[in-house]
């Protein structure tokens, strides 16, 4: 199986005049020429994007002592599972920065699975219509700069150093008023704004950390709600069933507002579409105003038809794995019809060599990502029930294993049987191990859940992740008659970054 297709992501001709851009974008969408014109003029000026996904360690041994300094005073605040539900503070926080968060237009992400790579499709398809975009999402797979990025690229560490030091003594001061101080999270979403403020960006493209009504990101006024599939995760702090938990991440839905409704429980969907009517916003939903009309799996990715809003793309290439990838693509296609205007204002469609030519861009690391052949290794960050099963099903089209090896490990807050239950079927046998965060679950702890659900023969336990890695690729090629055998690493983002580390591709 080949890797998927290398970023095709042209770059603007850096001599285009601005009135020969302002010229060609009149050609597509006059109510658009102006504001294009005026992104593409200052993209010439600043360089293209490069589109590097998982940046690595600064070379200059100076800017990386000055980020590990930041990344060390940023972990000694609440860490992203402790939480007071409230948006108290960070609203103090955008108070003292003059508001940065409300300089441009947003697109905002809620659910359960999907909502990075959703993100970043929805980027994609912006830039491919020359809007500056900001990203903003979480957790990073293997440095802490790719939870910001700008025009498709992670924000360069020394802009991630000089933005903490800008807002650092305003985060002090909200620091000083409040019962509690800023948590991690609340740092990062407000350096997050001020910096695509200070770019500045045309939109703004921004993942949930968790839930929606009280998390640090609903301090802005998306015209655009997108909520991707929800299911049962963080049940102890936004319910037990999806209508619960659909409840909380209901809170991004803002009064006017167009939702992209991706397919829901049935529960669930009640809940968004009565906060809808609340709040009179507007609602599509995935199989019904849009949605996949074919898929086929291709070399490198699939082969999709979507039916957006304004009408039919065809013949689009996505160059990542699973069915839950290309419903991901029909709802980024449909958030970035809305935020045009498209469906309910506009009757049209978006130019669809624009659209083929951003969906071909897309990088998603850690989603059924292949990172090594002889044997393939592929890595995904599924962490729950849902996420593992989306993934299994990815992984059983698109690849054609002899046998799988599966190398897992979980953090100690999630639903693991779950998780190994949907892997079942698929594992040929499976390494239990840990990652190196004290939220890991501890190796010995899985693998007794793990010989629940696989047998004990089928079951090998190496603590350090190193060593399951090498004990995987060892099974993966034990015989001949496995000579098409794989692996597969997930069971957590950390788990996924570090393999990724640890396999080269740092």
């Amino acid at each position: 199986m080949s890797e998927p297709r290398p970023d095709r992501h042209d770059a603007s001709d850096p001599d285009d005049t601005f009135e020969e851009i302002v010229d060609e974008a009149t050609q597509r969408d006059p109510d658009l020429a102006v504001i294009e014109a005026g992104s593409r003029t200052l993209r010439a000026h600043s360089g293209q994007p490069q589109g590097e996904a998982v940046p690595a360690r600064p070379a200059d041994p100076e800017t990386d002592k000055a980020l590990r300094a930041v990344e060390q005073e940023l972990a000694g605040r609440w860490g992203e599972t402790k939480l007071e539900p409230s948006v108290t503070r960070i609203a103090a926080l955008m108070d003292v920065l003059g508001e940065p968060q409300r300089a441009y237009p947003s697109i905002h992400i809620t659910g359960t699975n999907g909502k990075t790579s959703t993100a970043r499709m929805i980027e994609a398809l912006l830039n491919a219509f020359e809007l500056r975009t900001g990203r903003y999402t979480s957790p990073h797979v293997q440095s802490i700069t790719e939870r910001i990025s700008l025009d498709g690229s992670p924000i360069e560490a020394e802009r991630f150093i000089e933005t903490y030091e800008d807002i650092k003594p305003y985060v002090e001061m909200v620091d000083a008023q409040q019962p509690y101080r800023l948590s991690f999270f609340e740092v990062l979403t407000g350096m997050a704004y001020a910096a695509f403020a200070d770019a500045p960006v045309d939109v703004a493209v921004v993942e949930v950390g968790m839930g929606g009504t009280w998390d640090a990101t609903n301090v802005i006024d998306s015209t655009v709600a997108v909520v991707t599939p929800i299911s049962l995760d963080h049940t102890d702090r936004l319910g037990t069933t999806p209508a619960e938990i659909a409840g909380e991440k209901a809170g991004v839905i803002k009064p006017g507002a167009t939702v992209i409704l991706a397919q829901q429980p049935v529960d669930a969907a009640q809940v968004m579409l009565k906060k809808a009517v609340e709040v009179d916003a507007t609602v599509a939903r995935e199989g019904m105003e849009f949605g996949i009309v074919s898929r086929e799996v291709a070399v490198g990715g699939q082969l999709v038809t979507l039916r957006g809003l304004g009408g039919e793309y065809t013949d689009i290439f996505l160059p990542l794995y699973g069915a839950h990838q290309a419903h991901n693509a029909a709802v980024a296609l449909s958030a970035v019809e809305a935020f045009f205007g498209i469906g309910a204002e506009q009757a049209r469609s978006l130019d669809i060599d624009a659209i083929r030519k951003a969906f071909a861009s897309v990088l998603s690391p850690g989603r059924l990502e292949v990172v090594r052949s002889s044997p393939t290794v592929v890595l995904d960050a599924a962490h729950n029930p849902a996420g593992a099963k989306a993934a299994a099903d990815g992984i059983s089209e698109a690849f054609s294993f002899s046998r799988l090896i599966g190398v897992v490990g979980t953090s100690g807050d999630k639903d693991v049987r779950g998780l190994l239950e949907a892997f079942e079927p698929i594992f040929a046998e499976i390494v239990v191990t840990q990652n190196s965060t004290p939220r890991a679950m501890d190796a010995d702890e899985l693998a007794a859940i793990a010989v629940e659900v696989f047998g004990d023969e089928r079951v090998q336990v190496e603590p350090r992740l190193d060593d399951a890695l090498e004990a995987a690729i060892t099974l993966a090629e034990e015989e001949d008659e496995y000579a098409g055998a794989g692996v597969l690493v997930t069971g957590s983002v950390i788990t996924v970054g570090e393999a990724r580390l640890l396999l080269g591709r740092g």
